[in-house]
């Protein structure tokens, strides 16, 4: 009787969330995306890989975001007149950075290149054409993706970020969890930024806000 009081009175480990953001093909050099950011080549892909199913088999609660744009949206700099690729411009307010058409909706490169059986759920993001959205969590616009409550829902109170790229979405992703109460790490060597100087930009900024930011993968 002793042994069977005990064995129920053993508390179960707080499960972990991951969040692994946008790896998609037009993010990537190894598939020549329109928006591919260096050093995401076949072997940082192969790492990526690697790193979610080790996490998958030890128990964490795994999550994907994925850009999912319509054609017309309005970060594209081709659905503006006389304006170039990387160029900054204000709309109602907001600064937004014009980039190539990338991960529109139903197109090879919008998949997620990792195994999607691997996830609880693939949370698409920018559906909206009016708003860019580099969180996992939310749009330009404020509206909600499921994510958070998807997380609440499996009692998750501590996630790992990581993905592409560490100076946008991953930071963005990552800011927005350590506002909604997560304890929040990301995995500097399983992310790739745009530029060096915006992504130690970022880095520092998410240390600043809380997060712990890990060099490299632990289990």
């Amino acid at each position: 009787m002793k042994n069977q009081s005990y064995s129920h009175s053993v508390r179960a480990k707080p499960k972990i969330g991951v969040i692994v953001v946008d790896i998609q093909g037009d993010f990537t050099t190894w598939k020549k995306g329109s928006l591919a950011v260096e050093g995401t080549d076949k072997a940082f892909i192969d790492k990526v890989k690697k790193a979610t199913a080790a996490l998958k088999k030890k128990g964490c609660v795994m999550f994907a975001t994925q850009d999912w744009h319509p054609a017309d949206h309005i970060s594209f700099f081709t659905n503006h007149s006389g304006k170039k690729a990387f160029e900054v411009i204000q709309i109602d307010g907001r600064t937004q950075v014009l980039w190539p058409p990338h991960c529109v909706q139903n197109t090879q490169n919008a998949k997620v290149l990792l195994d999607n059986k691997l996830f609880k759920a693939i949370v698409k993001k920018g559906k909206d054409r009016r708003f860019d959205s580099y969180s996992g969590f939310q749009d330009d616009g404020g509206a909600k993706t499921e994510l958070d409550s998807l997380l609440k829902k499996q009692g998750i109170k501590e996630v790992i970020v990581y993905g592409i790229a560490a100076d946008y979405c991953v930071k963005a992703t990552a800011m927005d969890a350590v506002a909604a109460g997560y304890k929040v790490t990301v995995i500097e060597d399983l992310c790739k930024g745009v530029a060096p100087d915006t992504t130690a930009k970022a880095l520092q900024e998410m240390k600043d806000k809380g997060i712990k930011i890990e060099r490299e993968l632990k289990i």
